[in-house]
């Protein structure tokens, strides 16, 4: 087949998907590699921007924490990890709120715009867009989603914007921001939003039988089957909490959730707009 014939059938391969997720919204949990690779990242902004000009309501949620951690060190402050997450002082969280919502958000709104896209940025303080209440002491400043406006975000969409949040919180019960999980707050706003999907981003190529062997992919999981799969340990380590955000995204209303290998360019596209799936998809019950 030539490469035109090629291009045609991918086109027209495309269109059901495209027709069927217009006037849709689908939120990106952006983050890994994909976002410090510069051919990476260029490559999910091209996804981002095609999606939003076929007509799908695209929003971007992204965390931060290798730029975090840059910044601390830069500064000569020590980060200090409890079970595995950050512990957020008062000097942690003005830089987290400072390269979360200054920096790396802007940086993300530039490039859309360079390449072309027309993006609006947002923290989650912006219109009380997460409010959140301390998870526990033990982490310090870390927070725990209590409410979402999707207001803001519903407004950037309706003027044809691509809002892209940042995952800092309103804090509730204290005058103070909080540090949030990205996959926890992306799920809760694809939640509000209503959205038809959610996808993360990852360094891996999806739920993995055997860690070991990309070729074990799980390319569909039901709901109901995820306390199994982590009772067998096939869910494990980071991966739990991401999928029990995915379980409670799909509880909360959202159709269908994506893990997706963020280092494969393109992934996005490949996943949504093709016969392909690439990563694991999660739903409910037929």
């Amino acid at each position: 087949m030539s490469s035109h014939e090629q291009q045609a059938r991918t086109l027209i391969e495309a269109l059901p998907y495209i027709q069927k997720f217009t006037g849709k919204t689908v939120v990106v949990k952006y983050g890994g590699n994909a976002m410090i690779s510069d051919t990476l990242r260029r490559a999910v902004m091209s996804d981002i921007i095609l999606l939003n000009l076929v007509g799908i309501r695209v929003v971007v949620v992204h965390g931060g924490g290798p730029e975090i951690s840059a910044m601390l060190k830069m500064i000569g402050y020590e980060s200090r990890f409890v079970d595995g997450l950050r512990y957020t002082d008062t000097t942690t969280m003005d830089i987290v709120q400072a390269v979360l919502c200054g920096k790396v958000n802007k940086d993300l709104v530039g490039q859309l715009n360079r390449l072309g896209g027309q993006a609006v940025g947002l923290c989650g303080m912006d219109g009380n867009l997460f409010q959140a209440e301390c998870l526990d002491e033990k982490y310090g400043l870390v927070g725990r989603i209590t409410g979402v406006n999707p207001k803001p975000v519903e407004n950037a969409l309706l003027s044809g914007y691509i809002p892209i949040v940042s995952t800092v919180a309103q804090g509730v019960d204290a005058d103070t921001a909080y540090n949030i999980n990205a996959d926890t707050a992306a799920a809760k706003l694809a939640e509000a939003l209503g959205a038809e999907k959610l996808i993360l981003l990852t360094d891996v190529r999806g739920l993995l039988r055997d860690p070991k062997d990309e070729e074990t992919l799980i390319h569909v999981v039901r709901t109901s089957e995820v306390p199994e799969l982590i009772a067998q340990g096939v869910v494990s380590g980071g991966m739990i909490p991401k999928m029990e955000c995915c379980v409670d995204a799909i509880t909360g209303g959202v159709e269908r959730v994506h893990i997706l290998d963020g280092r494969i360019p393109h992934s996005i596209l490949i996943e949504l707009l093709s016969d392909k799936g690439i990563g694991t998809m999660l739903k409910k019950e037929n």
